[in-house]
């Protein structure tokens, strides 16, 4: 199985295409390095670009924690960025580590697909509304068909042990996290709580808990993962999408709290006052989840 996925390793970095940190006239420019996997091929998923980024001294003598991110497009490069501004992933990682503030991380940016929302959308949750509400859903997205359930497939069984025979990383769950923001923070708080012994931290940006009038938040009464061995980060804005999000995340605390996770240790929920829902946003405050899940000091 491991010299298939080092055959597979090499098949894909011989097509892959790297952007260095060297200023390009596009006005293209990554900090460390960013190697690009077109179509990242799976059984479960239709194939998507996948990008995985570097510190630019990264050394395979050394381990790293791996943090996968949804969305893949808006986080390292403004150029693929569907609003024209990324999240700067690649800048605030380094800036981090050369702080000494992070231990070594490399990050996966998964793209998306047009089924975003099928994808995204925590379906186990998605499952429990009754049928009047999720033809509505289907109505008002364009979601071809429900498939979270097989991302998430995807990204635990093909994605991850590629990037581990690929890369020179810490596999436990304690080194390996998931985030993503708006619909990306929902599947990322699915990702945990299915695969808890897989992820052992997410972080969950402008979480889209009205998706399915909250129905996400009766999953997770019976579905957070033990408090003991997971760390947990929520936010949202106060303008736009995220001026609705109060009320969502206070249902959630009080689960947190129901389920031992003590806030500033394990858990995390923060409000942002005057910011909206947007990469801008996030990109302002990115540190702040980066350094929960990997600091040091944590």
């Amino acid at each position: 199985m491991k010299l298939l996925l080092l055959l597979l390793a090499w098949l894909f970095c011989s097509s892959c295409a790297e952007r260095s940190n060297k200023p390009a006239f596009t006005g293209r420019f990554v900090t460390g390095k960013l190697v690009e996997y077109k179509a990242f091929p799976s059984k479960y998923v239709s194939p998507r670009q996948v990008d995985v980024w570097l510190p630019s001294d990264y050394d395979s003598s050394q381990r790293y924690a791996v943090l996968y991110m949804h969305d893949g497009q808006n986080c390292f490069d403004s150029a693929t960025s569907y609003t024209r501004l990324d999240w700067g992933t690649d800048e605030t990682l380094t800036r981090l580590r050369s702080e000494g503030k992070i231990c070594n991380v490399i990050a996966v940016g998964i793209w998306n697909t047009p089924n975003r929302y099928g994808e995204y959308m925590p379906q186990k949750a998605y499952d429990m509304l009754p049928r009047s509400v999720r033809d509505s859903m289907q109505a008002r997205y364009p979601m071809a068909y429900m498939a979270s359930d097989n991302y998430l497939k995807f990204i635990v069984e093909e994605l991850k042990p590629f990037i581990d025979s690929a890369y020179s990383t810490d596999s436990s769950p304690q080194a390996t996290a998931i985030m993503g923001s708006s619909m990306g923070g929902l599947i990322s708080l699915y990702a945990i709580c299915e695969y808890p012994s897989v992820f052992g931290s997410a972080a969950c940006l402008s979480t889209h808990f009205p998706a399915g009038n909250g129905i996400m938040i009766e999953y997770l009464k019976d579905h957070l993962p033990e408090p003991h061995s997971h760390k947990i980060y929520f936010d949202f804005g106060t303008e736009t999408l995220d001026k609705d999000y109060a009320p969502f995340q206070q249902r959630v605390d009080s689960l947190m709290l129901a389920k031992g996770y003590r806030l500033g240790k394990n858990w995390l929920t923060q409000k942002f006052e005057g910011d909206d829902h947007s990469e801008r946003s996030w990109r302002k405050r990115l540190h702040i989840p980066i350094m929960f899940l990997f600091g040091l000091s944590i």
